[in-house]
C-alpha cells in the first residue's frame, strides 16, 4: 500500500509520472463518492411526496429537508478542503465516507422530520469531505497532464450524469419500496469504498501545513451560507428584505475572510494559489458562470417537462436522461481536443456551444419536447467543456501540496453559480411571466406555474403556460449574451496560461521520453553485464571536430 505523505516531491521522476493500471483502478473507486453526493441532489425529488405522507412535515420543515444537504455542503466545502490538505486527503474521504454511510441509513429510518433535517445535514457534511478529497487526489494521482485531463474529463461527466441519475433511481426504487430505500443505496457503495481506498488510493497531504486557522472556519461559512441562502430565496419568492440582507450579510463576512487570508501566514486559503500567471483564478471565475448557466437552463427544462408538457415526475426525470448521454462524452472529448489546441480556445468553444444551445430554447413553444431536449443537451455539452477543462487547469496550476483547497474552491465556486443562475435568469422568467398573465387571475397563480396548471381553469392554465414559455425565451436570450461574454473573456484570460501550460506537458513529455531511454540504455547495459557480452550503447555521444 502506497503512502506518501507528501506532494512536494511528486512532481520529479520522468517516466514514473504517468499513471498505471493501480491509479486507474483507485479512480474508479473514488467515482463511487462523487456519483453519490451527485445523485444526493435530486434524489428527494419522487419520495417528497411519501415523506410528507409518513412524517408530516411542516411547510418549514419540508423546505430544511429539502435544502439542509446543499447548504451544509457549501458551508464546509472550503473548511474541508484545507482539512484535507492537513490530515491526509485519505483519511478525510474515510471519514467522509464512514460519515455518509451512518447519515444515510439514520435518513432512511427517520421517525420524525427533525430527524430526517439532521441526517440531511450530516450527509452535506460528509459531502463537503468527499468532494475536494476525490478531486484533490485526482490531482495527486495522475501527474502527466494528459492522464490527468482524462481523468477530470471523465469525473466531471460522471458528475453531471449523477444529477440527471438520482431522479430516476429515487423515482424506480420508489415504485418498488419506501421512501427511506432512496437514501439506502449509498450504504455498499460507502461500505466498499472503506474497504477498498486504503488498498488502492495512496496517501497526500501537505507536509508542511502550518497551524489550522480555526477562526476562519466560520468566517468563510458565515460568507457562503447566507449568499447561497439569500440567492435561493430570491429565485424562489423573488426580491425581498430577507434575502437582500442575506446577501449584503455574506459579502460583508466574506470581505473579513479575505482579508484575514491575505494578511495571516498559515491562512486557509494560501495565497500562492493566486500568483498571477497561474490562471488559478480565472479558471475559478469561469467555473462560476459555467454552473450559473447550467443551473439557470435546468430550472426552466424541469419545470416546462412537468407543467408544461404536463408529464408526471418519473417520466420527466426519464427523458432528461436523454441530454446526458451527449453530455457524459463531451468532457473525454473535450480533453482530448485540448491536448492539440490551445486550451483557452477550447473552452470559449465550450462556451460558444452553450450560447448556441440558450439560443434554442429561445425558439421554444408550448409543444416543443425536442426544441428543449436539444437545448439542454447542446447547453450540457457546452458546459461541461468548460467544466473539465478549467478544473483540470486550476488544479494543474495549484501546487500539489495544496490540491483540496483548490478542489474546494472550485466546487464552492459551483455552489455560488448554480444559485446566482437560478437567481438572475428565474427572476427574468419570472418577470415575464407576472406581466403576461391578466391582473385578474389568482395570486397564487402569478406567483408559480404549478399553482396556475394544478386549478380548474384549464383557460388560465393554458395563459399561464404561454406566459412561462416566453419568460423562459427571455431567459435563454440572457443566457446566450452572457455565454457569449464569457467565450470572450475566457479567450482572453486563459490563452497566456494556457499556453504556458501546453509548453509546459511538452517539456514533461520530453523528459519522460529522456529518462525512459536512459532506462532502456541501463536495462541494456545490466543484460550485458550478465551474459558477459558487450552492447553497443543506444546513442553515443558525437565526437569532438
Amino acid at each position: 500500500m502506497t503512502n506518501s505523505t507528501s506532494t512536494t516531491a511528486s512532481t520529479t521522476g520522468g517516466a514514473g509520472l504517468r499513471a498505471g493500471r493501480r491509479e486507474w483502478t483507485a479512480f474508479v473507486v473514488l467515482l463511487l463518492p462523487l456519483l453519490l453526493v451527485s445523485m444526493d441532489v435530486s434524489v428527494l425529488y419522487f419520495a417528497l411526496p411519501s415523506i410528507s405522507r409518513e412524517l408530516d412535515p411542516s411547510a418549514t420543515q419540508q423546505l430544511w429537508i429539502i435544502d439542509v444537504y446543499a447548504f451544509a455542503l457549501a458551508g464546509l466545502l472550503i473548511t474541508m478542503g484545507s482539512l484535507g490538505d492537513r490530515i491526509g486527503r485519505r483519511k478525510l474521504l474515510l471519514f467522509g465516507a464512514a460519515a455518509f454511510g451512518v447519515a444515510s441509513v439514520t435518513a432512511a429510518y427517520a421517525t420524525s422530520a427533525e430527524m430526517l433535517i439532521a441526517a440531511r445535514a450530516l450527509l452535506g457534511i460528509g459531502g463537503a469531505t468527499l468532494m475536494p478529497s476525490t478531486m484533490g487526489l485526482v490531482r495527486n494521482m495522475f501527474r502527466d497532464d494528459k492522464q490527468r485531463g482524462q481523468a477530470i474529463g471523465i469525473w466531471s461527466g460522471a458528475m453531471a450524469g449523477g444529477v440527471a441519475l438520482g431522479s430516476v433511481m429515487s423515482g424506480i426504487m420508489l415504485e418498488h419500496l419506501w421512501w427511506g430505500s432512496v437514501f439506502l443505496i449509498n450504504v455498499p457503495a460507502m461500505v466498499l469504498l472503506l474497504i477498498l481506498a486504503p488498498l488502492l488510493v495512496p496517501e497526500f497531504k501537505d507536509p508542511a501545513p502550518g497551524r489550522f486557522d480555526l477562526l476562519s472556519v466560520p468566517l468563510s461559512m458565515g460568507a457562503v451560507l447566507p449568499v447561497v441562502y439569500g440567492l435561493k430565496e430570491f429565485a424562489a419568492d423573488g426580491f425581498s428584505a430577507l434575502s437582500a440582507i442575506c446577501v449584503a450579510v455574506g459579502l460583508a463576512l466574506g470581505t473579513v475572510f479575505v482579508r484575514r487570508q491575505l494578511t495571516r501566514r498559515d491562512a486557509m486559503i494560501s495565497r500562492e494559489l493566486f500568483r498571477p500567471g497561474r490562471g488559478f483564478g480565472a479558471a475559478i471565475s469561469l467555473n462560476t458562470i459555467a454552473a450559473f448557466a447550467m443551473m439557470g437552463s435546468a430550472y426552466f427544462t424541469t419545470q416546462y417537462l412537468q407543467s408544461v408538457l404536463d408529464m408526471s415526475t418519473l417520466r420527466a426525470a426519464l427523458w432528461s436522461v436523454a441530454p446526458s448521454l451527449a453530455i457524459g462524452a463531451a468532457a473525454p472529448t473535450a480533453t482530448a481536443v485540448a491536448q492539440k489546441v490551445n486550451r483557452a480556445y477550447v473552452i470559449a468553444a465550450g462556451f460558444v456551444i452553450g450560447a448556441a444551445g440558450y439560443a434554442l430554447l429561445t425558439l421554444t413553444g408550448t409543444d416543443s419536447l425536442w426544441t428543449v431536449l436539444a437545448g439542454a443537451a447542446v447547453i450540457g455539452m457546452g458546459i461541461v467543456t468548460v467544466m473539465a477543462l478549467v478544473s483540470d487547469m486550476a488544479l494543474a496550476s495549484a501546487p500539489a501540496e495544496k490540491a483540496g483547497s483548490a478542489a474546494s474552491l472550485l466546487e464552492t465556486g459551483q455552489e455560488f453559480g448554480g444559485a446566482l443562475g437560478m437567481a438572475v435568469l428565474g427572476s427574468i422568467g419570472t418577470a415575464v411571466y407576472r406581466s403576461d398573465l391578466p391582473a385578474s387571475a389568482p395570486a397564487a397563480a402569478r406567483e408559480t406555474l404549478g399553482a396556475a396548471v394544478a386549478g380548474t381553469d384549464r383557460a388560465l392554465a393554458g395563459l399561464a403556460q404561454q406566459a412561462f414559455v416566453h419568460g423562459m425565451q427571455y431567459a435563454a436570450a440572457g443566457g446566450t449574451l452572457i455565454l457569449v461574454i464569457a467565450a470572450v473573456l475566457a479567450a482572453g484570460m486563459l490563452r497566456g496560461p494556457a499556453a504556458a501550460a501546453k509548453a509546459a506537458a511538452r517539456a514533461q513529455g520530453a523528459a519522460q521520453a529522456q529518462d525512459a531511454a536512459q532506462a532502456q540504455d541501463a536495462a541494456q547495459a545490466q543484460d550485458a553485464e550478465g551474459d558477459g557480452s558487450e552492447v553497443a550503447p543506444a546513442r553515443m555521444a558525437e565526437p569532438a571536430m
